[in-house]
Formats: structure tokens, C-alpha cells, sequence
């Protein structure tokens, strides 16, 4: 009886213009600030290194480099704080957390997007029919 009425009272506050995107992606979030009396947006932008799932409690992990420091910040999936989510590249990566990111720096620590992915099946595939000798 109580488990229902706390589900009932969460669904109604889930987003329902929630943008999918996956660990590894770069994203732009557009977040409220308030600063005194205004409020503007101000966009972070980074790769997602974690998702958390759950009803209205889901999170998730955007880490970026901001003059030669790691930042990383967490932000709700279904927080009306935000205005937008953009994904900027879709990453291309075999893992749920990339917390190895954390200890990478310059380019190592670049995750590989899909596109730059097809492009080296592509390549590799080529090479290997017209490298064969014909028998």
C-alpha cells in the first residue's frame, strides 16, 4: 500500500521531454542558475561517464576539463532545472561507468565516437579483401 503511493506521487513529477543519450556521449546541458533576483542558463559541457537509473531519482555524471582541472558534475535526469539536453557525439564505448577517464590525461583520455568507429570497420574491411593474394 505505501510502495504505491510513493510511486504515485513520483511518477507525477517524471519529465516526459527527457532526451536519450548513453554513457560515453558529449552532451551540452543547459542548466538554470539563479543568480539574486535573475535567472539565466548556463551550459556545461562534457562526456557522460555514468547514468544512475530509478523512477524520478536517475542521475548522471558529466566530467570535463576545464583549464587543466577535471570537473565533474551530477545532475538529475528529471530535474526541472534544466532547459535542454544536446547530444553533441555519441561515444562509442563497452562500458556503464568510465570512471578510468578520471586518471587520463590530453588525448588518451578522448572516448572514440561511432562515426570514427564505422569509418575503422570500414578502412579494415577494405584492406583486408584486396590484401588477399587470389588463389
Amino acid at each position: 500500500m505505501r510502495r504505491s503511493a510513493i510511486e504515485y506521487v513520483e511518477a507525477q513529477h517524471l519529465r516526459k521531454d527527457v532526451t536519450q543519450f548513453r554513457t560515453g556521449d558529449s552532451v551540452r546541458v543547459h542548466w538554470k542558475v539563479k543568480e539574486g533576483e535573475k535567472e539565466r542558463v548556463q551550459a556545461f559541457e562534457g562526456i557522460v561517464i555514468r547514468k544512475k537509473k530509478g523512477n524520478n531519482r536517475s542521475t548522471f555524471t558529466v566530467r570535463k576539463v576545464s583549464f587543466g582541472v577535471g570537473v565533474e558534475r551530477v545532475f538529475p535526469l528529471h530535474s526541472p532545472r534544466y532547459e535542454k539536453i544536446e547530444v553533441l557525439s555519441r561515444g562509442n564505448v563497452n562500458r556503464n561507468r568510465l570512471f578510468y577517464l578520471r586518471a587520463l590525461k590530453g588525448k588518451a583520455s578522448r572516448v572514440e565516437t561511432q562515426e570514427d568507429a564505422e569509418m575503422r570497420r570500414a578502412t579494415a574491411a577494405g584492406h583486408g579483401k584486396t590484401a588477399r593474394p587470389s588463389a
